[in-house]
């Protein structure tokens, strides 16, 4: 599965995902509230997962199926791992710019030390970078990063990526409660994200199934306490902790769109619903999945997810 979608995002409008790294996931993080699940496989070292131009044709094909009411807003590297671990990604990056849309990328920015990932970070038209902590001991909690991955070098890379980035740069923060949402903390991050200057920090809380079950997103008084010490240092914050909406987009083939988008987009009861109505027989779909071990529901609060099985 390479690509899946379009899905609601709500920093992108109608973005078209990407995975470019094979399942199971392979990440230099394993952090706790991840919504693809815990990292059954370490890896600090880019390397060929896909040859871009396979990437690139599995795209066009993605794209032809769509009517032109569904054509996304974006193309997004957001993957079931870290999307800087693949070593010809700004080789596929300039390839699937020529499709006519803006390309994204969505990293925990732990490889940005290197200059070969920030060479090809740079081909993109818009990047995320993760900044949960500006703390070395709350990073190792939050984001629990492989043998290999240094604090000092992570912010290192951030800082000299956000200076020679001529895209757009914005910062997501996850909070979790009792983790990373105390004052100091807070403050801290603020400071390293003021540094940074990205065009929008993103101040976000889980709302999908984590990959630790004990993680919980903060009070509301907490939140809006974050909110108003990353302003104070960034004029542009912004909240990103509601639901992004239904209205995922079907190719025609709902075992495919389903069990695509489950692997790095848990699928919240409500979008499922929608997404089989689009299909004849969308309830005997969903049992196939479920009965031939595809995939899974899960509850979070309050509401049932569907996510994706892997066979490790």
């Amino acid at each position: 599965m390479i690509c899946y979608g379009p899905v609601p995002s709500r920093r992108l409008g109608r973005s078209l995902g990407i995975n470019n790294i094979p399942s199971p996931k392979v990440c230099t993080y394993s952090c706790i509230y991840c919504q693809v699940g815990i990292t059954n496989k370490y890896g600090d070292t880019p390397q060929v997962f896909y040859e871009s131009d396979y990437i690139f044709s599995e795209v066009k094909k993605h794209l032809e199926k769509l009517s032109a009411n569904d054509q996304p807003d974006y193309l997004t590297f957001v993957s079931n791992g870290e999307p800087t671990l693949d070593v010809n990604l700004g080789k596929t990056i300039q390839l699937l710019k020529t499709l006519g849309f803006p390309v994204a990328v969505i990293t925990n920015a732990s490889l940005l030390m290197r200059k070969e990932v920030r060479k090809n970070l740079s081909n993109a038209d818009w990047v995320s970078v993760k900044v949960d902590a500006n703390d070395e001991e709350v990073w190792k909690t939050i984001n629990r990063p492989c043998a290999g991955i240094y604090f000092d070098d992570y912010i290192e890379g951030i800082l000299k990526f956000s200076k020679k980035f001529t895209g757009i740069l914005t910062t997501e923060t996850m909070l979790v409660e009792g983790v990373n949402d105390d004052t100091m903390i807070l403050s801290k991050t603020a400071n390293l994200i003021s540094n940074i200057q990205p065009a929008k920090a993103y101040i976000s809380i889980p709302i999908r199934p984590p990959a630790v079950s004990t993680v919980k997103a903060p009070s509301e008084t907490t939140i809006n306490k974050a909110y108003q010490i990353f302003h104070w240092k960034v004029d542009q914050t912004e909240l990103m902790i509601g639901f992004e909406g239904t209205g995922l987009v079907s190719t025609g083939n709902p075992i495919e769109d389903i069990t695509n988008i489950c692997a790095v987009h848990p699928i919240r009861e409500d979008s499922m619903q929608e997404l089989l109505g689009k299909y004849k027989g969308g309830s005997d779909i969903l049992e196939i999945l479920l009965h031939g071990n595809h995939i899974e529901s899960v509850k979070y609060q309050s509401q049932t997810f569907y996510i994706r099985k892997f066979h490790i």
